[in-house]
């Protein structure tokens, strides 16, 4: 499988499909692809890994799709602006990603729930209790709200991160989450109540304009209808 991302800050990853090679896929994110591609769809696993996938924020099915014949070609656009990201997963080289990171990857990718080990980094800290994780082996793509920022952690060293900023961590990494402090930082500062603290060592992904806070920001200028 050879890829091409292209089109930044509306991306699209357009991969070119060997023989019998097969794809997987979130439902609704095949964007084209040549009519040699054979789509099925799958539970990817079964009835438990199914009903993980919808916990996490992902489509309760995955769609599989094979060439067929000769080579063929399949695109997979972002659902919002910002970038794609190639992630090559194997064995000790996995990730955790927020809700919906997930666009494709080729079969070898194995998708599963993360659970947060502190409940408070869970209710609290952004991401939701409930994650995703990637391993197995294989290249996957991830989507990023906005552009990039990607730091490398050694051992004990940590970054804060404001709600809903971080895109994607290595499994190395550790999440807790902490109150900002002082009452008056807390209440009058706009930074909300809480932090996150990624912990190395491993490389973490920030993203500069998550989904929720473009929702908020357009809210106040959406006229309300009035009786």
């Amino acid at each position: 499988m050879r890829y091409n991302v292209i089109g930044e800050p509306l991306p699209v990853v357009i991969c070119e499909v060997d023989p019998g090679e097969t794809l997987i896929t979130e439902g609704g994110a095949m964007s084209w692809m040549t009519p040699n591609m054979n789509m099925e769809t799958t539970t990817g696993g079964g009835l438990g890994k199914m009903f993980g996938r919808m916990l996490s924020g992902e489509s309760l099915f995955l769609n599989r799709y094979t060439a067929m014949g000769g080579k063929g070609q399949i695109a997979f656009a972002s659902s919002f602006p910002g970038s794609i990201r190639a992630i090559e997963i194997a064995p000790g080289k996995e990730i955790v990603t927020q809700k919906s990171a997930f666009l494709a990857g080729e079969e070898g990718v194995q998708l599963s729930t993360f659970f947060q080990k502190k409940l408070g980094a869970g209710f609290f800290g952004g991401e939701g209790f409930i994650m995703q994780k990637l391993s197995g082996r294989g290249t996957a793509f991830i989507e990023i709200d906005g552009y990039a920022v990607e730091y490398n952690l050694g051992p004990g060293q940590s970054m804060i991160v404001d709600t809903g900023y971080l895109a994607m961590m290595d499994a190395t990494c550790s999440m807790e989450v902490v109150t900002v402090p002082g009452v008056k930082n807390m209440f009058l500062g706009g930074e909300g109540l809480f932090n996150t603290v990624v912990k190395g060592p491993g490389k973490i992904v920030l993203q500069t304009m998550p989904a929720y806070a473009v929702a908020g920001s357009i809210i106040p200028y959406i006229p309300t209808s009035s009786k």
